[in-house]
């Protein structure tokens, strides 16, 4: 019998400062934290999570938010002890931990080292002072820097996140600004498109007329650029926005995208548990209230249909440049093979450079990843 993939577990802290006015996360901003009662009960959701998955072994923890390099690195420590009692370590286990850059928390990076964690994501977010202030982050470059080079002193792998597509930015603008953070050395870099969500303060501004988002084939002019100079740079796009250096690509967010098994814990987390999605409360207190009345934090647990799980499979793999195996697919998820896809649209769409196809292994072209969403809507069957 084939083994099953690493596991990967998420662990969700969902404290930050304040909250940036582009973010659709779980983040809550709160007077004052117990952290003795935090810990304890994100050991106690963690200790029920493991309990439905015996003997597996852990390919990857990530620490997400909110903020939680806001984290006590204590609480760090005791969550990643308490996960090598549940779980088999794999021997290059991924221990990351989501960070921002300001001076407190860059001065916590060799303390979470200490406790486990060996890569750190640092949301620089932007190279520019004006544009931190729009996009509301409590950081100059000044001191996103300082944070990037403790961060690289303290950790081998360290990746940076960085928003473009901002208003007015032009393709001279983001050309500079991708190619001072390229030569800051780290192999992995998550580039995202500034979008417009629904209920954050940015849809708010736009709808009341404080700025206009970027075109859209300005933007698609700058992912284009993007791709271009990533690659020329050895860290081409391995997923729609993700780039690095050839191994080194995020083990856990591969984890989800070729739709493995993980153990979501903390408010808000999702998780998928042997074709069961999972789900816990949102709001902290809901979150700690369930806890402390059932011993977990859970909203929702559902059983997923093959094709509900074959779906899913699809929209998340043809997001990797690897793309994924139709058959093998089939064979995860118990969806019927010929029911995955439109053999039609999928050949339409070869044809016009959109998807390529080895075999049974199906992958979005670059030029198709502009419009992926409507690569989707027409392909998938399921």
């Amino acid at each position: 019998m084939v083994p099953a993939p690493p596991l990967a577990l998420y662990i969700h802290w969902p404290f930050c400062v304040a909250k940036c006015p582009y973010c659709d996360f779980n983040s809550h901003v709160r007077a004052t934290v117990d952290q003795d009662a935090w810990r304890r009960a994100l050991l106690a959701d963690l200790a029920y999570e493991a309990s439905l998955l015996p003997g597996r072994v852990l390919g990857s923890i990530f620490f997400g938010g909110g903020t939680p390099s806001l984290m006590p690195p204590a609480t760090i420590a005791a969550l990643i002890d308490a996960a090598a009692g549940h779980w088999t370590f794999a021997p290059d286990i991924e221990i990351s931990m989501e960070a921002n850059p300001n001076s407190a928390e860059a001065a916590r990076f060799a303390q979470a080292a200490a406790a486990g964690v060996n890569r750190l994501s640092l949301g620089l977010q932007a190279l520019d002072d004006a544009a931190l202030r729009f996009l509301g982050r409590a950081h100059d470059v000044r001191e996103g820097l300082a944070a990037l080079d403790a961060a690289q002193h303290c950790v081998d792998r360290v990746s940076i996140d960085l928003i473009y597509a901002r208003p007015g930015q032009s393709l001279t603008a983001w050309e500079d600004e991708l190619r001072r953070a390229l030569a800051f050395g780290t192999d992995h870099l998550s580039l995202y498109q500034l979008t417009i969500e629904p209920g954050t303060r940015f849809e708010t501004d736009v709808r009341r007329g404080n700025f206009t988002p970027a075109d859209p084939d300005h933007a698609a002019d700058l992912y284009e650029l993007t791709q271009a100079i990533t690659l020329a740079a050895r860290r081409p796009a391995y997923e729609i926005s993700n780039h690095a250096a050839p191994g080194q690509e995020s083990r856990h967010n591969l984890a989800y995208w070729r739709y493995a098994d993980y153990a979501g814990v903390g408010p808000g987390a999702h998780g998928r548990r042997s074709g069961i999605a999972t789900v816990r409360h949102k709001k902290p207190e809901n979150w700690l209230t369930a806890l402390a009345r059932n011993g977990h934090g859970l909203s929702e647990e559902r059983d997923l249909a093959p094709a509900e799980r074959a779906g899913e499979a699809l929209m998340m793999g043809l997001r990797l440049t690897e793309g994924l195996d139709l058959t093998d697919l089939a064979a995860r998820t118990g969806a019927p093979r010929d029911a995955l896809v439109d053999d039609a649209a999928v050949a339409r769409l070869i044809a016009g450079g959109l998807l390529r196809r080895a075999g049974e292994r199906l992958a979005v072209t670059p030029a198709g990843m502009l419009l992926l969403d409507g690569i989707l809507a027409e392909i998938v069957a399921i």
